[in-house]
């Protein structure tokens, strides 16, 4: 039977789609009329159309799959309307599950991110931390917190479903690009003066999809599984994708309270010309906190892959030169 990946324009969701092709597995991929389709252009996939929030649309979509890899959302951290991002991200799950459960769908993997979880250092959080992301007031992590806790509710029901909590994200085919590939473009074109301290974890895009395909076959249903591989400083992580380039990398460690009025000034800027902030000030609170995280359930139970980071930023950088996003403006 066929795997029903949605989001599978996006950066996770064509990782996805291509290594369930390189398994042999028939794919069919739900997009909008409106979808950039680049990423999916070259594959051999069955397109359907619809729109997560349509619950017909997606029981049409899922009549003869099996698995549901659910990786649809809004992934912003502005937005002119806040209320899109609830809209999609927990509307779109809501209908999106009860269309699956409807179905009787066998395994779907639900896409979330470290953001439902909690963000912690300097001991790094596992999948039982409890959510902090509302101190940093930030409408994208607060939306997937809700709509993650709806997957749970649907498990309770008799959903099949896995949760999966992929961590900063980095590679190949980052054609929007996402914010975690844009930080790399800045850094290489000279454009980040400035950073904060704070920490992360990353890991490679393609190490993600594999988790997804993992999850499916040997994930415990209702459990999550942090997808994730090294802790580095920001500085540090910044550092690395200087070194590997051979460029200076960001030099000035702004002050919190400097960084986080910057924010909000290039917030009201936004809603004036609404085009999306260099940074909100949602940004600024969370790259303060440091997420870390101790991915070792998903090590040991699924066998995620954890490539060389070194390697994923080489690889990133030379799909980025070769797509022409690190030319000079």
């Amino acid at each position: 039977m066929k795997k029903l990946v949605t989001g599978s324009t996006g950066f996770i969701g064509s990782a996805i789609t291509r290594e369930l092709l390189k398994d042999g597995e028939a794919v069919r991929v739900l997009i909008r009329r409106t979808s950039d389709t680049r990423n999916i252009d070259n594959l051999d996939v069955e397109r359907v159309y619809g729109d997560i929030r349509d619950g017909d649309a997606m029981k049409r979509a899922l009549q003869g799959c099996d698995t549901l890899y659910f990786t649809a959302a809004y992934f912003a951290h502005w937005a002119p309307d806040p209320k899109l991002l609830y809209e999609v991200n927990v509307g779109g799950t809501k209908a999106s599950l009860q269309a699956a459960l409807d179905v009787g769908i066998d395994k779907v993997v639900y896409t979330s991110t470290n953001n439902a979880i909690a963000a912690s250092g300097p001991i790094p959080a596992n999948e039982e931390k409890a959510f902090n992301y509302w101190e940093a007031r930030d409408h994208y992590s607060m939306s997937k917190y809700i709509a993650e806790n709806e997957a749970r509710i649907f498990v309770t029901r008799g959903l099949p479903a896995v949760i999966v909590n992929p961590t900063l994200v980095i590679g190949t085919h980052d054609i929007k690009p996402t914010p975690s590939g844009q930080m790399m473009i800045d850094v290489v074109r000279q454009k980040m003066p400035g950073y904060i301290d704070g920490g992360i974890n990353i890991i490679d895009v393609e190490d993600v999809a594999r988790g997804h395909i993992l999850a499916a076959r040997k994930g415990r249903v209702g459990e999550r599984y942090l997808l994730g591989h090294r802790n580095l400083t920001v500085h540090a992580y910044l550092k690395m994708i200087a070194d590997i380039a051979a460029v200076r990398p960001p030099a000035i460690k702004l002050p919190y309270r400097l960084a986080l009025a910057l924010g909000y000034l290039f917030e009201i800027g936004a809603f004036i010309t609404k085009k999306p902030p260099v940074v909100t000030a949602g940004e600024v609170r969370i790259g303060r906190m440091t997420e870390w995280y101790d991915c070792a359930k998903a090590v040991n139970e699924l066998g995620l892959p954890q490539t060389p980071i070194e390697s994923t930023i080489r690889k990133a950088l030379n799909w980025f030169e070769q797509n022409g996003f690190l030319r000079k403006s």
